[in-house]
């Protein structure tokens, strides 16, 4: 297919009128200008968005950085003896949430390591002392991996360690563990972690308990484009079968620290996996640049580039701080200032996209 007739073929994706193919995403990548993929995936976002631009206050805690498979671009886990090694008491936890909810929160992350000490009596123990103090408060927590581990060490199915979580009080699961999805890259990367297969059999159980979640991909590892289109192809036919993911999130790769190490990535390249991602993944309704991971003004571009939602406030993040990659704390006014200087319209929003306030 020339340039011609892909950019023919993004004029009909514009306006919902065709489906862009797996092969057709490839070439998007390696033969289009960024421009184009940002003017056709601008049109995607208005098209299903308007001119919204939203953001939530939340609060991620690592109750434990012990983990058992200590991923190779992970800087954050420890091994049990390690002196820096810990787990957050039951109480200590609940007084984060009562501070995150007193600053604004709506949304409490909870993601920790692989660690039988932090079993599902613990977890369960969490979930229902935030339940019971912050009623209001949204449980969006447990990557697909604390899952799976749940499930072997208590020897249930992910179905009843899913309904056993729910019924503790979890509302839903964000997309961590993903990475990419391709066990040829896993196995690199991550050769202990959960296997693509069960990273969406984890959220395809989810999906059908009525629980939704988030789809995350984190870029600039060893992956290559064919298994970012991979990633997202897996992604858009699980959400072809469920509805079940609210938004999809991408996220950089930060070397520092790590095992693994390499160069990060450009800022280049994750705007344009951006404008691809709102062209392929049509059926998912928000794409969320995380300023966080790749900065405040990058994540302003990206709001051009297809983005509809800038993440969180993050009260509170180390597991990507554990990788030298700093950031300051982002003020709500910040925020929408940020939203506003790139014309489009502040809102702060729930877990479920609700909109809690509009900054017109």
């Amino acid at each position: 297919m020339d340039q011609k007739r892909l950019i023919e073929k993004l004029e009909k994706i514009a306006v919902g009128k065709a489906r862009l193919t797996e092969k057709e995403c490839l070439l998007s990548f390696s033969s289009l200008p960024i421009a184009v993929l940002f003017k056709y995936a601008d049109m995607v976002r208005e098209r299903l968005n308007g001119n919204l631009c939203t953001f939530t206050i939340d609060r991620n805690i690592n109750y434990t950085n012990v983990c058992e498979i200590r991923c190779a671009f992970c800087a954050f886990s420890r091994d049990e003896g390690d002196g820096d090694a810990f787990v957050l008491p039951v109480k200590e936890i609940l007084e984060r949430v009562k501070e995150a909810e007193k600053l604004g929160a709506t949304q409490i992350m909870l993601q920790g390591g692989l660690y039988r000490k932090t079993g599902l009596s613990y977890i369960t123990e969490v979930f229902r002392a935030i339940r019971d103090a912050c009623p209001d408060m949204t449980i969006h927590s447990l990557s697909a991996p604390e899952i799976e581990y749940l499930s072997k060490i208590e020897n249930k199915s992910l179905e009843e360690i899913l309904n056993i979580l729910r019924d503790s009080g979890l509302c839903s699961l964000p997309g961590g563990g993903a990475e990419i999805l391709s066990d040829e890259v896993r196995t690199v990367v991550s050769p202990k972690k959960t296997k693509t297969s069960t990273w969406l059999k984890v959220h395809e159980t989810a999906h059908h308990l009525g629980m939704a979640s988030t789809a995350t991909m984190v870029i600039g590892h060893r992956e290559d484009l064919k298994h970012r289109v991979d990633h997202l192809s897996l992604i858009r036919n699980l959400q072809d079968r469920t509805g079940g993911f609210r938004s999809f999130i991408t996220w950089i790769y930060h070397p520092g620290n790590t095992e693994l190490g390499g160069e990060a990535t450009t800022s280049a390249d994750y705007l344009k996996t951006i404008a691809i991602e709102r062209l392929f993944l049509d059926n998912i309704p928000h794409i969320q640049a995380s300023w966080i991971s790749i900065g405040r003004q990058v994540g302003q571009v990206a709001l051009h580039a297809g983005a509809d939602d800038l993440g969180s406030l993050m009260l509170e993040e180390k597991v990507v701080r554990a990788t030298g990659h700093d950031f300051m704390a982002m003020e709500r006014d910040e925020m929408i200032n940020l939203i506003r200087s790139a014309g489009r319209e502040p809102a702060h929003r729930r877990t479920d996209f609700s909109i809690i306030k509009r900054f017109n």
